[in-house]
């Protein structure tokens, strides 16, 4: 597939007012999740962290406990920083209502970001459409089988963010049939919170490029450290989604694998570095290099190409 046809839209997907593709600037995300730990103070920080650094979005997690803990689950106690409960109770305790969600809503407008959410179980979808601002939606690793949610949101026609982390290549190539290819974006993804680095195997942005030609691949990373993010985009992803923390010592399985917000500056600023640096892959002479070239080159050649 040649440059001009990738730029025309055949892998280019609509986020708010912004094109996801190649040619296209990164599309970086700041994945909240429930690193905010139900308090909506810090879900404002954390959109304040994002916004400063220059990313296009946050992200949530929605989740009915209900649906998506375990029965065997809901009485087992626990300790958590709020004292002793329940494992229904915690899950409760860490997930925001409507009336939050709408404070959310406001907030990230008012600071000029997109917000969008992985939606655990078909009413968070319905949940999450009552949200005009929300333009996208997200599949988490853990729900890439899940057909009854994968319906639910290819009914929404929104662009759809499928992770593949835990997923086999069958698996994955299921549920982009359920899901259709024409709104979807593929992140490459490992499961695992940290993820060490010899299994991030960033050459599947290739090979998912190359099994999914019309689809635009993006990289959600859950490792510790910025290189290997930026290394993905090297190696062609549009999507960037990091987790991101007020401090990675805070409770919660997702803080340790998280970027802290002056790692967010970096990480954003380098992505923008990065894909400015790539070009389009034709060679040429640059004018700032004429005065070296005189300078420095013995034998002139031939200035022109062959014909």
């Amino acid at each position: 597939m040649s440059q001009t046809q990738e730029t025309r839209g055949i892998r280019t997907r609509k986020f708010g007012e912004r094109l996801v593709g190649p040619g296209h600037p990164v599309y970086v995300v700041g994945e909240i999740g429930i690193n905010h730990n139900g308090s909506l103070e810090d879900a404002f920080a954390l959109i304040d962290a994002a916004a400063e650094a220059g990313c296009d979005a946050v992200k949530f997690q929605k989740r009915t406990p209900e649906i998506c803990t375990p029965r065997d689950q809901w009485d087992i106690e626990r300790d958590t920083p709020w004292g002793r409960m329940t494992y229904i109770d915690y899950r409760h305790r860490v997930e925001f209502d409507e009336e939050a969600y709408a404070a959310i809503d406001t907030y990230a407008a008012q600071r000029g970001i997109d917000w969008f959410a992985s939606p655990w179980d078909v009413p968070s979808v319905e949940f999450l459409e009552r949200f005009g601002n929300v333009k996208a939606h997200k599949v988490a690793s853990a729900s890439l089988t899940d057909d009854e949610l994968l319906r639910a949101l290819r009914a929404t026609g929104k662009t759809i963010v499928l992770s593949t982390g835990m997923s086999t290549p069958g698996q994955i190539r299921h549920a982009v049939e359920v899901l259709g290819s024409d709104n979807i974006l593929l992140c490459h993804a490992t499961s695992t919170y940290p993820a060490p680095a010899e299994e991030l195997n960033l050459r599947m942005l290739g090979t998912l490029a190359r099994e999914y030609p019309n689809v635009p691949i993006g990289y959600s990373g859950h490792e510790i450290g910025l290189q290997t993010t930026l290394a993905a985009v090297a190696l062609g992803a549009s999507f960037v989604e990091r987790h991101i923390t007020l401090d990675r010592a805070n409770w919660g399985s997702d803080q340790a694998a998280s970027v802290e917000p002056q790692g967010l500056v970096r990480l954003v600023r380098d992505i923008r570095i990065i894909e400015e640096s790539l070009g389009d892959g034709v060679k040429r002479v640059y004018d700032s290099e004429l005065g070296p070239m005189k300078k420095l080159r013995r034998v002139p050649g031939v200035l022109a190409e062959a014909s």
